[in-house]
């Protein structure tokens, strides 16, 4: 049998990030057989140090955002630092940075100065507010973007409260965002030769994920409704109370709609002319959730799955994070597999959702330690072990 080869094998990505956006692109890169090359400054990434955690610099987020990865750590602010880092990016495909511009230029680390080292790279740069807009340069994080980006506002709209979703979702939804950017680069790169440098904001990005069906009567000029899909933001729109506890339940289709309005005896509807229809049902959709929701709590949830099961009809249990991890489906997937790591002992990771026939994506990295590859890929430069120990002395890196 033939060595399956990953798609990405070959291709050397300089991971320049810290927390989670830029670290969550670089990993799906690694997942996908890149050599993914972590540089850190001496400290380390900042999220290997929040809590929880088992030993210092190796924090529960970090673990889960940096698999597959080596780590390096070097000082760029230090000539020596520096210059091992320009020998590291020459042999690289892919510089990926979360560093503002700015930061970059007292480096002297610009778009132009990185191109001239290695005039075929892909630099892909990933950070608030594009360079092309008044926002430029500003700091962002999670928080901030998905108040700027309308999440927040929707949150209110819905519910009242001014609230952020319980989650990274805009490091996450732009991290996702970046990895697709650098892949199309390296297709272009591999037809034509030609590097080039992308530019990846999380502004616009969450803006261009929040606002598809958000734009609304918008869409139109002149437009023809405000901004915001109503069915979206509706409070009726949320998990229903049963007899014993809560279930999502979405009727969606024009036969799951017939077949759930026959299953609650609400036949007058199921045999209106108007209900059979979307366009119909788009307005009437505050009518059609309260029946819904004056029909759940004749049943217990276990009742009601049995049922929504054999009718086809869409539903979705309320897990919890703790739920999840005792979810009978993803332990089929092995979605939390356990391995051992060297230093961290026994750790609960996140598996692989995206099955491939003939590239499965595996684990070849663990999470590093700080500095855990720099000894190894300095060696590869042509640094013997007695430099590498001077410039630790002169904390130019870390080293193991």
């Amino acid at each position: 049998m033939s060595k399956t080869v990953s798609p990405l094998e070959g291709i050397r990505v300089i991971d320049m990030t810290s927390l989670g956006m830029g670290p969550l692109a670089a990993q799906i890169l690694g997942d996908n057989g890149a050599d993914v090359i972590k540089l850190e400054s001496p400290d380390g990434d900042i999220f290997r140090h929040v809590l929880p955690q088992r030993s210092a610099g190796m924090s529960h987020a970090f673990i889960q955002f940096n698999r597959n990865k080596r780590s390096v750590a070097l000082d760029l602010k230090t000539a020596e630092g520096k210059e091992a880092f320009l020998k590291l990016l020459k042999t690289a495909d892919v510089l990926l940075s979360n560093m503002r511009p700015a930061a970059m230029a007292r480096l002297g680390l610009t778009v132009e100065a990185l191109r001239e080292i290695k005039p075929d790279l892909i630099y892909c740069a990933c950070y608030g507010y594009s360079e092309r807009g008044p926002y430029a340069g500003r700091p962002a994080a999670d928080d901030t973007i998905q108040a700027m980006s309308g999440l927040t506002g929707l949150q209110q709209m819905a519910t009242g409260a001014l609230q952020y979703v319980p989650s990274v979702v805009a490091d996450k939804a732009v991290g996702q965002a970046v990895a697709n950017a650098i892949l199309a680069a390296i297709i272009h790169r591999l037809r034509t030769g030609e590097g080039q440098a992308v530019e990846v904001p999380m502004f616009e990005t969450m803006v261009s994920f929040v606002m598809p069906e958000h734009v609304s009567g918008r869409t139109f000029v002149p437009p023809i409704g405000e901004a915001g899909y109503a069915r979206i933001i509706t409070a009726q729109r949320r998990p229903f109370r049963t007899k014993d506890g809560y279930l999502c339940v979405m009727p969606y289709t024009t036969p799951q709609w017939l077949r759930f309005l026959r299953l609650i005896g609400r036949h007058d509807l199921a045999d209106d002319p108007d209900v059979a229809d979307m366009g119909g049902r788009s307005r009437r959709f505050e009518e059609l959730y309260a029946v819904i929701s004056d029909a759940m709590p004749q049943r217990t949830t276990d009742e009601w799955i049995a049922d929504l099961v054999e009718h086809d009809i869409l539903f979705g249990k309320v897990n919890s994070p703790e739920d999840l991890m005792q979810d009978p489906h993803l332990k089929a997937v092995d979605m939390f597999p356990e391995v051992d790591h060297p230093t961290e002992g026994r750790l609960r990771m996140l598996g692989f959702p995206v099955n491939f026939s003939g590239t499965p994506q595996r684990l070849r990295h663990l999470p590093p330690t700080i500095g855990q590859h720099t000894r190894e890929l300095l060696r590869e430069l042509g640094y013997d072990d007695a430099a590498i120990d001077a410039m630790q002395a002169r904390r130019a890196l870390v080293a193991a």
